[in-house]
């Protein structure tokens, strides 16, 4: 029921007569997925906020949304407890309108003080609002050429009151007005499907122009969409020309606007940029000034309006989100001085230099030190190098802008008297907000934990890579599959994986298949992998569990069931897929070092339970979405498969096809089984497998993310603890033991003697292995949401002794959820602190029932044995 007030300067003589509790308050009102809702492109965003300060007593029942726009203000009450992802009760929003909200909560009698309001603005929302063309230089600015400046000049009547900038490129483009770099974002407007989705970005710039004569200027990358992209020089995946499209309206005081932009007016002229590429890197001349000013001017071609490609931003910018200082300087055995950050990270050298005019300086970039010399050869062919020639200024600061690096080590050559002070290193990734922290008494698990965090910083930039160094660096839906729990746990990842999976959609094929990687380059024509192509109903799934977010399932649905739709069509009468290469379990620790899909698991096995897997997911997304009709038939789908597998796959006693850790991780987490017979021996199967690998870890990229939960749901907690913190190879805790600081792509990506595996595909900051974190927060310690959103959770640490305390805390949609545990003498205490609007299920160590509890801090004691 909605309660529509009149229009007014204040609120409804019934909400004035209700008392207000003043220590109830509501906090980070935001829309959609955005704290920051500039630029927003829906007309009618989806609403959320947390309730804090509630006491016992507080239920909430209603909500009062004010809106203030141009028009007058006006109130909603809705009789409703919802506070996630409601949805937008007022007249749509205009393009380019700027309103602000405010929501307070009721219960009963009462009201919460009402929130802070949120300014909304709205993009440009239609195709008609964009008046400006995409432009590209030429005659210049080729592929075998630096990256072009284009310019030209806005001549505004007065001083401004308001104006925006509305951004896109084909590139990567740093657009300036006066001299002053526009925002603080990096490689705008990103990397999208760009045939069918190009995002634009918009500025508040009212404060970089004046009245008269305004130099706009943009320097040009080639970034994704002309920079090599999978294969060494394969450049121009979108074509081989570069071009931008800048759109600036201004509002006078008198209310009089003005539009200047790209057009056949605008130049071009070299920049001090020689060559730019994400792979190879970066050449500079510091003595050319990024200015037109005496340089022969080459025209432009106005390229047509690209309108019906563009789209919003739904999650943040790539931003320098961390500067870390140099901790070493190094001398290799070759003479060479190399510089050691302490941490492998994706990001920029920055050097502050002092030379002469024409003397060069070179930096090149590298993960790991092999015999002392920087280890290389994980780049295959990417260069990963960086030149500048000095312009003979002193203190000149040198660092890169059009491409990025994934280091821990840099090597510098032509700076004779290099300091530490002289050099850091700028961080850079998708600026999410970190969500989730760990800690326990082990210290190798704290160090895991954050290599798992570093890892997700550094690939989930612009969209979710799998590495961040060689000559690849695409967002590969496997790894993105299988890690998604840990994202959603670690960060707020629902804006950035939401448009990352409308890309996917859009890539799709029109059969239903999913390509390998998203955006896709790789450009397969009939794609269909298992797990891989399983991002397409297992990630909108993991989404919507993390944020309560049913919009992305609405969004995703008819991408969702035309994958399933593929491999039904691909199977035959026994519903067995045996075609669902060529990936398999990726990279199982068997696998030879040139063969990463020669598994132990038997793929059709893999395939099958895949299948099964998504038909359930795609079961109940129906049934949420309302689709019955859908829903009934997917569960039918899904029981058939599952009898199918359980048949050919599984015997009587429990042993499942190829008898491997993966196949039982499967299995047992998928309920593969028909009989309790079989349930409780593939536990005990799988329990021999682990004793007889002496705990060490024997699956690939399929089943890690599954083992340890396999494990513990066959009552062998014990034995998941035991696997988690072996350190011999393979394991989790092995890189650690070997100074690692990110997650690696192989469990032996180093080998003991210090030497890099023999490989060629060989990385080590690749977050598919850190998919543990989700089973450390979940069971180590004992937070694991248990419906979307965490509307509920399980508090449950599996205490067995081999900890004596872990914690974790995590920002849900409703608010901060603490948990913490100790061991002492036997006795487990528990700290439990809840948010509003979130209910918990306590189970201390031995209890047969739980303890339910809602809002506030709860301590929890219980006697345990642990022998």
């Amino acid at each position: 029921m909605i309660q529509r007030l009149e229009e007014s300067a204040d609120i409804s003589p019934q909400a004035r007569e209700s008392p207000v509790r003043q220590s109830v308050t509501v906090t980070k009102l935001r829309a959609e997925y955005q704290d920051d809702a500039f630029g927003i492109g829906t007309a009618t965003p989806r609403l959320s906020w947390r309730v804090e300060d509630a006491g016992p007593e507080w239920r909430s029942d209603r909500y009062e949304l004010t809106l203030e726009r141009a028009s007058g203000t006006s109130s909603v009450i809705v009789h409703s407890p919802e506070q996630l992802f409601v949805p937008w009760p007022f007249a749509p929003l205009e393009s380019r309108e700027r309103v602000r909200v405010s929501v307070r909560s009721g219960s009963g009698p009462s009201w919460s003080a009402p929130s802070e309001s949120l300014v909304i603005e709205a993009g440009l929302l239609a195709q008609s609002d964009w008046v400006r063309d995409l432009i590209s230089p030429a005659t210049i600015g080729g592929l075998s050429d630096g990256a072009p400046l284009l310019f030209g000049d806005a001549d505004l009547a007065a001083d401004p009151v308001s104006a925006r900038l509305y951004l896109t490129a084909h590139g990567i483009v740093e657009f300036t007005i006066n001299g002053h770099r526009v925002g603080d974002d990096i490689f705008a407007p990103g990397w999208t499907a760009y045939e069918k989705r190009l995002r634009y970005r918009v500025y508040d710039i009212t404060e970089l122009l004046h009245a008269g004569s305004n130099r706009l200027q943009a320097l040009l990358g080639n970034g994704w969409y002309r920079g090599q992209l999978v294969w060494p020089q394969n450049r121009s995946s979108y074509g081989d020309r570069l071009a931008l499209l800048a759109q600036i309206e201004v509002t006078y005081a008198d209310g009089s606007r003005g539009i200047f932009g790209t057009d056949a007016g605008w130049g071009a002229v070299g920049s001090s940029i020689l060559f730019d590429d994400f792979y190879d890197g970066q050449r500079r001349d510091m003595r050319i000034a990024d200015s037109p000013d005496g340089k022969e001017v080459d025209r432009v071609e106005v390229r047509g309006a690209a309108s019906e490609r563009l789209v919003a931003p739904s999650g943040p910018p790539v931003r320098i989100t961390e500067t870390l200082p140099a901790v070493q300087l190094i001398t290799s055995p070759s003479g060479r001085t190399i510089v050691d950050f302490g941490q492998n990270l994706v990001g920029w050298v920055r050097l502050r230099v002092s030379g002469a005019a024409g003397e060069e300086v070179t930096v090149r970039h590298a993960e790991v030190l092999e015999h002392g010399e920087l280890g290389v050869r994980p780049l295959r062919s990417a260069l990963a190098t960086s030149t500048y020639i000095l312009s003979g200024r002193p203190d000149e600061v040198l660092q890169p802008t059009l491409t990025f690096n994934g280091f821990r080590y840099a090597e510098i050559d032509g700076v004779p008297e290099l300091a530490l002070t002289d050099v850091d290193a700028l961080v850079l990734g998708t600026d999410l907000e970190r969500t989730g922290w760990f800690e326990s008494s082990d210290t190798r698990l704290n160090r895991l934990h954050d290599n798992v965090v570093w890892s997700t910083r550094g690939n989930f930039l612009a969209v979710p890579t799998d590495c961040p160094q060689r000559d690849e660096r695409l967002g590969w839906t496997g790894d993105i599959q299988v890690f998604t729990p840990t994202a959603t746990t670690l960060f707020d990842t629902a804006g950035f994986l939401s448009e990352w999976l409308e890309d996917l959609a859009a890539e799709q094929k029109p059969d239903g298949g999913v390509p390998f990687v998203i955006p896709d380059v790789l450009r397969d024509p009939d794609p269909a992998a298992a797990a891989w192509s399983d991002a397409a109903t297992i990630v909108p799934d993991a989404l919507h569990f993390a944020y309560a977010d049913v919009g992305v399932l609405e969004r995703q649905y008819t991408s969702m069931r035309a994958w399933v739709e593929k491999v039904r069509g691909m199977v035959g009468p026994d519903l067995l897929w045996t075609t669902g290469g060529p990936f398999g379990d990726w990279l199982d620790p068997t696998a030879p070092p040139e063969d990463a899909a020669r598994a132990q698991a038997d793929p059709d096995v893999v395939a099958t339970a895949y299948f099964a897997r998504s038909s359930g997911i795609l079961a109940r997304v129906a049934a949420v979405l309302g689709r019955q009709a859908d829903a009934e038939d997917y569960a039918v789908l899904e029981r058939r498969v599952r009898a199918a597998f359980i048949s050919a796959y599984v015997d009587d006693t429990g042993v499942v096809r190829s008898d491997c850790q993966t196949v039982y991780a499967l299995a047992i987490t998928g309920d593969l089984f028909a009989t309790d017979r079989q349930r409780d021996g593939a536990g005990r199967r799988l329990a021999e497998l682990v004793m007889d690998a002496k705990f060490r870890v024997s699956t690939g990229f399929v089943g890690t993310p599954l083992i340890l939960d396999a494990l513990t749901m066959a009552g062998r907690e014990d034995l998941a603890h035991r696997m988690l913190l072996t350190e011999s190879c393979p394991s989790w805790l092995y890189a650690v033991s070997m100074g690692a600081t990110t997650i690696w792509e192989r469990w032996d990506s180093m080998l003991p003697d210090g030497s890099i595996n023999p490989g060629t595909m060989t990385s080590f900051n690749h977050y598919a292995y850190g998919a543990v974190a989700d089973w450390m927060y979940r069971c180590l310690a004992g937070l694991a949401p248990t419906s979307p959103g965490y509307r509920t959770i399980e508090v449950r640490p599996r205490v067995t002794g081999d900890l004596t305390s872990a914690s974790a805390r995590h920002l849900s949609p409703y608010g901060e959820i603490a948990v913490s545990w100790r061991l002492e003498d036997g006795r487990t205490e528990l700290s439990l602190s809840v948010p509003y609007g979130v209910t918990a299920e306590v189970w201390m160590p031995g209890a047969t029932a739980p303890t339910t509890v809602e809002h506030g801090h709860h301590e929890f004691a219980a006697e345990v044995s642990t022998a």
